[in-house]
Order: structure tokens, then C-alpha cells, then sequence
């Protein structure tokens, strides 16, 4: 495909820059009456990463200060490396989202592997149902995130994208994906992204610190160094499966992205002989214009910026944030500067406080003024109905988040929580992993201690081996491995039916 940057108009189109690996790579795709098309594509050269060298080479503007679109209408992404993001599957009550906010990052906290001070969360939720919520959770390094922002702080993008969402969104759009969940791979030449997607949206991912040239390396040896090499990509493969939830390889069908080569070909027939439900995944060449020659080794080679690029053009708002924190386009920035500015936040802070005693005071005369009118009597006893409706509706609402405080707590001796199941007139529910019996039975105890929480009950407790597998719960605790378990119980009156508060 021919990597010619020209202009081609002012249609809406957006360029996006993703890393494969050693190499930068980059799309601009344009967006007309409802179809796609590849304007241009662009790589470096091996080995050359630097983003804002790329950025001019591709004709983006490279000023200190940034900006958030080149000439026209052209809309600037940027892919960041899904490999340094950990990614998390729990469950929570349904509740407000600063309510589930609270509980998300709760229960973050007990599985991310350094301080919470020091990590950066993105969640979203899926939509409810039977009263709960399934919640995706990415979690990065904050420093690492920072580094990258200085990056590509030059060229100023609109949007730092996952790039593993942009895998999915090309898989979706471009490979025949599907609505139903499916997991999507893409291999590549060191490592491999093994995406869980739902309703066309990612919920999950691992990276395989595997790829392409693992299986090129023992082409040339013998029959057994092959079969090593496929059998162990295999076996990851079920354990990254395993970690979805999936425990039968074959109820989850898995899509691999491919050009059609016969390397990747090997690979699907490696995973289908080890009991998967594999099969590759090819572009759809006419579901995409191209102003050159397209083929399906072009779709495939830059798959990744055609998702990002795609993201971009539909501006659902949807994607997982992880850099909100970190990381505002220039115009944003300057907007927050202003708001976040000491002399503004003063002026701020005195015209709320003269709201402040302005509202109050009308409050008072308004209150004052209907007590006068309620001498009679009859007023008064509505009021006296009204404040006493209000105090029952407030203790018929369960507190979601001081229940999860209660469940996570810090002495809890290596207790994982996976899900907490909550809905009035039945009891709690439950499931983590436990180091072993003793930690089980504790964590037992201590709930049974807590003030509103009574008949706590193990319901289940299943060995997961170290080594895959597992088996019924055994007296001694759980060597080499680590107890998974379910758990009841009732927390004040709300789980038990018949009963008013």
C-alpha cells in the first residue's frame, strides 16, 4: 500500500497513531455518507519510536503547546500500549454511579499490586441486571502513564485510546465480529493481545508475552521443538480463558485476526487440537474505500489504527478513559486551568458563600412564614407526617457502600473478593478466593462479628491448583493452590422477606 500523506479534502476524517512493537504506525480514515475509507496509511522505519518525529512526518502539527486537530476537520488519536495495563471483571450492586465509583475503587484497591496513590483506574459498567452490575477496570502504573503523556504532549491528540479497545472496535467493524461475547486475538511479532468482548465493546484483556516470531524462531527445528512451542501458547491460551471465567474451553468462541497467512493458519489449527473453539478471522475488504490498492494484509497490518481511527469517528464517549486524570487536549486545558486557577477558585469560593447565606436566609423567612400559617394546627401535623415519611424511606434504603466496607475488610488475612451479590428480601451473596482454610474460616468469623451481619455460611469452597484444574475442598487447606468459594448471609433486615424496617 502506498504510504503517501496528501490532503484529500475536508470530509470528516481522523488520523490515529498506534506502536507495534518497534515500529509506529498510522491511518487516516475518512468518513462519508455512513461508509469508510482509507485516505493514506504511514510506518516508520524499524526501530524509530519517536512519536513526535512521526507525528510531523505525518503532517500534524509538533508546537509546544499542541493541538487537537490538524487542517480541517481531521481528528487526532493516539494508541497507548495496552501490555502495561492490568485489567479486572467484578461484580457490584446496582446503585448511583458515585456509588459504584466508591465501590469499584474499594475493591481495586485489594487487588492492585502497588498503592492506590500510585495507580491510575478507568471503570465501566455493563448494564444491570437482576440488580447487579458487571464492571470492567483497567489499572496502569501512574508514572508509566505520565511518561507517555510527555510523549505525545507535542502534537497535542484529542484522545489517548487503549489500543487493545481498538482491536476490538477493527474486529467488530472490519473482521466479522459479532455482538455475542467472543474473545478476539491478535498476534503479534513479540507479544499477543487476547481481548473478552461483549456487544462490540471490550470487557477483559491479557497480553501473551508471545507472538509471531516464537513460532518463526522453531520453524526450522524439529518436529518437537514446534509442537513445544504451539502446545505452550495453547495452554496459555486455556488459562486466559480459565481467568474470563471459562473453564470449558469450547463454550467461548475464539475469533484470531488474520491476513490469511499460513503461519497464523497453523496457529488457529494448533488451538482447534487443543479443544478450542478457534477459527481466523479475515478482513472484509468491501466494507472499506481505499484512494490505493487494499488488501487484506493492509486492513490486517494496521488493524490497530484502523480501530483507534474508528473510535475517534463515532465519539461515543464510551472507551476507558485511563489518562482522564492525567491528560486534557489544549483547549480543555486551558479551560481547567482557568477554573483551577487561585484567584478564580477565591472569586469562586466568595460567590457561593454569598449564594450561600442569600439561600439561607430566603429558607429561614420561607420556613418562617409557613410555621406562622400552620398556627391552626393542621399544617403542622402534614409537616410532622411529611419528616416522619422522609426518616422511614431513609431507613428503608440499604447502604451499598458501607456494606462493601464492611465485607472488605483490611484484616480479611488474603481474602480476594470477586462479586457481591445484593437484593432486598433474599440474602448476600459472595465469591472470592481464599490463601487456604484457616484465612476462610476467619474471614468467616469476622463478618459473623460485624454489627447488622448474622447467619454467615460457606456455601462452596473449590481448590484451584496451581497448575490449572480444579478439585473439591479438602481438610488441611489449599497447598498449592488457593480456595475459591461462595458465601452467604443476611445483613440486617433488607435480605430477609416479610420483614419492614
Amino acid at each position: 500500500m502506498s504510504n503517501n500523506v496528501s490532503g484529500v479534502g475536508t470530509r470528516l476524517s481522523a488520523i490515529a497513531i498506534a506502536q507495534d512493537e518497534s515500529q509506529l504506525k498510522a491511518v487516516e480514515l475518512g468518513k462519508q455518507g455512513g461508509a469508510f475509507e482509507v485516505l493514506w496509511t504511514k510506518s516508520s522505519e524499524m526501530g524509530r519510536t519517536d512519536r513526535r518525529l512521526f507525528a510531523a512526518e505525518c503532517g500534524l502539527s509538533v508546537k509546544p503547546t499542541g493541538q487537537t486537530k490538524t487542517d480541517g476537520d481531521k481528528i487526532v488519536v493516539v494508541g497507548f500500549d495496552s501490555t502495561g495495563v492490568a485489567f479486572y471483571r467484578i461484580d457490584v450492586p446496582a446503585a448511583k454511579e458515585e456509588e459504584i465509583a466508591a465501590m469499584v475503587r474499594l475493591q481495586a484497591e485489594a487487588r492492585l499490586p502497588l498503592p492506590a496513590e500510585q495507580m491510575e483506574l478507568a471503570w465501566r459498567a455493563d448494564r444491570g441486571q437482576d440488580g447487579q452490575m458487571a464492571v470492567t477496570i483497567a489499572a496502569a502504573r501512574r508514572e508509566y502513564l505520565q511518561g507517555f503523556v510527555e510523549d505525545v504532549r507535542g502534537f497535542g491528540p484529542a484522545k489517548i485510546l487503549l489500543d487493545c479497545e481498538g482491536i476490538v472496535k477493527a474486529w467488530r467493524a472490519f473482521f466479522s465480529g459479532g455482538e455475542r461475547r467472543a474473545v478476539v486475538v491478535s498476534i503479534g511479532s513479540r507479544n499477543t493481545q487476547v481481548c473478552l468482548a461483549e456487544q462490540g465493546r471490550l470487557i477483559n484483556a491479557v497480553s501473551l508475552d508471545m507472538g509471531m516470531k516464537d513460532f518463526s524462531a522453531v520453524q526450522e527445528d524439529s518436529i518437537g521443538g514446534q509442537a513445544e512451542t504451539t502446545e505452550r501458547f495453547a495452554q496459555d491460551m486455556r488459562s486466559v480463558l480459565e481467568l474470563f471465567g471459562y473453564a470449558e474451553p469450547a463454550q467461548l468462541p475464539v475469533f484470531v485476526l488474520s491476513d490469511g497467512n499460513g503461519a497464523i493458519e497453523s496457529i488457529v489449527s494448533c488451538l482447534e487440537s487443543a479443544g478450542l473453539n478457534a477459527a481466523a478471522a479475515l478482513p472484509e475488504i468491501k466494507k472499506l474505500r481505499a484512494q490505493m490498492e487494499l488488501g487484506a494484509e493492509d486492513v490486517y497490518e494496521y488493524r490497530v489504527p484502523i480501530g483507534l481511527a474508528l473510535m475517534a469517528l463515532e465519539a461515543r464517549a464510551e472507551e476507558l478513559n485511563i489518562f482522564e486524570h492525567l491528560y486534557n487536549p489544549a483547549g480543555e486545558a486551558k479551560k481547567k486551568r482557568w477554573l483551577y486557577s487561585p484567584k478564580a477558585a477565591c472569586a469562586i469560593a466568595a460567590i457561593m458563600l454569598s449564594a450561600l447565606v442569600i439561600v439561607s436566609y430566603a429558607v429561614d423567612v420561607v420556613n418562617l412564614k409557613y410555621l406562622r400559617a400552620s398556627a391552626s394546627g393542621v399544617n403542622m401535623n402534614r409537616l410532622m407526617e411529611r419528616q416522619k415519611l422522609i426518616k422511614t424511606v431513609a431507613r428503608g434504603r440499604p447502604d451499598l457502600l458501607q456494606l462493601l466496607n464492611e465485607v472488605n475488610t483490611k484484616d480479611s488475612g488474603g481474602i480476594l473478593l470477586d462479586s457481591v451479590h445484593f437484593k432486598k428480601g433474599r440474602p448476600v451473596s459472595i465469591s472470592g478466593q481464599a490463601p487456604g482454610n484457616d484465612q476462610l474460616y476467619k474471614f468467616q468469623a469476622a463478618l459473623m462479628s460485624k454489627k447488622g451481619i448474622t447467619e454467615v455460611e460457606i456455601q462452596n469452597a473449590t481448590l484451584i491448583k496451581a497448575g490449572g484444574g480444579s478439585s473439591p475442598q479438602r481438610q488441611g487447606g489449599a497447598r498449592g493452590g488457593r480456595l475459591k468459594f461462595n458465601m452467604t448471609f443476611h445483613y440486617k433486615s433488607f435480605t430477609r422477606k416479610g420483614t419492614r424496617t
